[in-house]
């Protein structure tokens, strides 16, 4: 059996944003891309990688996230052709590079890229590390607390909320169509990500979750990611997850509390009440398995237990 210090460094691996910009499902060509029409001219397109957002009118379109560059290029095509007054503003959720990879891609179509400035300083180091085309996408404009514009008769409002997934996480509304895009605020049925080098806190994110659901009760919702592809949902999907990882904290709790190991923690198999956040990892890329209960497990077992650092 590995010591406690192997356990952590494997696991600790998984919690890196560079390991996960280097995931991609495979054998999902960029011809399973498409649009999906949601509420007032806003939809999102879905592909390998995080869900992009989009606004497309008359007096010009928005891009939320932009995937890896074969799959923006399909997004930007497709928005010219619904929007001829071109991308005004790309905004990002966050950092990593599945929803950041295709920003050099949109570079020349966009006139803009915003970013919460927790998610431009992890970005921008991580671009620089990477090199290449990667800073190419970096933000023209970063934010603290909120940041808005208005396309036509739309007007788009982002928020920071605090650490949760990452520490740079935004939320994007588009008001009048009542369609919000949360990024990986919410992998639906899905064990998610935590990102603990990058500032994540599965403690603050519940928080984060009950304060949006009780102040969009009745929007659209766009997730980051989702079992099945499954990425739009109402409140319910986002109150559902919120009790998800409540329940993990619940669960870790409980064990710290009884002495047990984090192995001992870890090793459980189905959270009890969510048979439905059943373990994805196989269908994914990655030097570790990140889409596991045993990843989240040990991610909340390391927030109660170890001092969290700065974000990177």
């Amino acid at each position: 059996m590995p010591s406690r210090r192997q356990f952590l460094a494997t696991a600790g691996a998984a919690l890196t944003g560079e390991t996960w910009s280097r995931m991609r499902r495979p054998q999902q060509p960029a011809a399973t891309s498409r649009f999906h029409d949601l509420r007032r001219d806003v939809g999102y397109f879905t592909g390998p990688g995080g869900t992009i957002g989009w606004l497309a009118t008359p007096d010009g379109a928005a891009v939320i996230d932009t995937q890896f560059p074969d799959t923006a290029k399909l997004c930007v095509d497709g928005l010219r052709n619904r929007s001829a007054r071109g991308i005004e503003v790309l905004i990002n959720t966050h950092h990593h590079g599945d929803h950041t990879a295709g920003n050099a891609t949109f570079r020349p179509a966009v006139r803009q890229i915003v970013q919460h400035e927790g998610c431009a300083r992890m970005h921008r180091a991580a671009a620089q590390a990477a090199g290449g085309d990667a800073q190419k996408g970096l933000a023209d404009s970063t934010f603290t607390d909120s940041w808005s514009t208005t396309i036509g008769t739309e007007r788009i409002a982002v928020s920071y909320y605090g650490p949760a997934h990452t520490s740079g996480d935004a939320v994007v509304l588009f008001e009048r169509a009542n369609v919000v895009h949360l990024g990986d605020l919410v992998f639906n049925r899905m064990p998610p990500f935590v990102d603990r080098p990058a500032g994540a806190s599965i403690r603050s994110w519940i928080a984060i979750l009950e304060r949006i659901a009780a102040a969009h009760g009745d929007a659209a919702f766009i997730f980051g990611h989702g079992k099945n592809d499954v990425v739009s949902g109402t409140t319910k999907d986002v109150i559902h997850f919120k009790d998800y990882l409540t329940a993990v904290l619940d669960y870790v709790q409980k064990g710290i509390t009884a002495g047990r190991s984090l192995q001992e923690i870890a090793s459980l198999d189905v959270l009890p009440g969510f048979p439905d956040h059943m373990n994805i990892a196989k269908t994914y890329t990655s030097p570790v398995p990140v889409f596991t209960l045993t990843h989240v497990l040990t991610a909340m077992y390391e927030e109660l237990t170890t001092p969290q650092g700065p974000a990177r």
